[in-house]
């Protein structure tokens, strides 16, 4: 279980957050997104940014109700808002990453945090085969986590045997589309390189949050990189050296910035 000192504007930190079903319908949509904000390089309010994907047709459908469709789950799923301060922070990030890997993990972190299905999924299921890579990626074995949660998940208990299975190949769909996965038919794992955009959005989410300093480099939402106990210390000193971010530890004082790095 993912933990945080009070609930917050990061439902993936939120004690009580229900899994959400809407993998079930479509996958991450990163292709989307990516277009999406590729359409436009000034912040946009909810408002702006479905203008730009319902009357201005930047992703590309057909008809008005296509264009209403995408919009509602691409807003379900990565907030499209710059008054959110979780998207905020994650445009922030966006725009500062330097490599299309980058770019795809960083959106794989504003999903996660978003969606609390997706980051128990990362955090309790899929991080062991990162941190194996590659190992085998396997929709049954999605399948598997979901039944066995579905005993104290009464949301999960409710869903269709079709729900389960649509979920299960969505996930390891976007978990590809994403760079953490390759293979079209087998698929098995990539372990994530270290990058400073996701890891300060990581960082600026914990912090939005409501977690302190010392219990932000204990965090368990790490293992959504790959990263465990003093590998994030570790992750922070490197970044640290890269200038990607400011990072000193001296005992139990921390001292982080995110902000001003260059």
């Amino acid at each position: 279980m993912l933990r945080a000192r009070e609930a917050g504007p990061v439902r993936a930190l939120e004690p009580g957050a229900p899994w959400p079903a809407r993998l079930s319908a479509r996958s991450a949509l990163y292709t989307d997104l990516h277009v999406l904000l590729d359409a436009t390089s000034e912040p946009l309010s909810s408002a702006g940014y479905r203008s730009l994907v319902v009357d201005d047709n930047c992703i590309a459908r057909r008809s008005a109700a296509a264009r209403r469709k995408i919009w509602k789950e691409l807003k379900a799923r990565y907030i499209l808002d710059t008054e959110h301060p979780l998207f905020a922070a994650f445009l922030q990030e966006w725009r500062r990453c330097r490599s299309e890997p980058e770019r795809g993990l960083t959106a794989y972190m504003l999903l996660a945090l978003h969606d609390r299905l997706v980051a128990d999924l990362g955090v309790g299921w899929l991080c062991p085969l990162l941190r194996r890579a590659p190992a085998e990626l396997r929709v049954a074995d999605v399948l598997g986590f979901l039944e066995r949660a579905a005993e104290s998940r009464p949301e999960v208990a409710a869903w269709s045997d079709h729900t389960r299975t649509a979920v299960a190949q969505k996930y390891a769909a976007s978990v590809r589309d994403f760079g953490l996965a390759r293979g079209a038919i087998r698929k098995v794992t990539v372990r994530p390189a270290l990058h400073g955009a996701p890891v300060r959005l990581l960082v600026r989410a914990l912090r939005l949050g409501g977690v302190g300093p010392l219990d932000l480099v204990r965090a368990p939402i790490f293992r959504l990189l790959a990263l465990e106990g003093h590998e994030v210390v570790d992750a922070l000193g490197e970044l640290n050296g890269r200038e990607a971010l400011r990072f000193r530890m001296q005992g139990d004082v921390v001292e982080l910035d995110v902000e001003e790095a260059a």
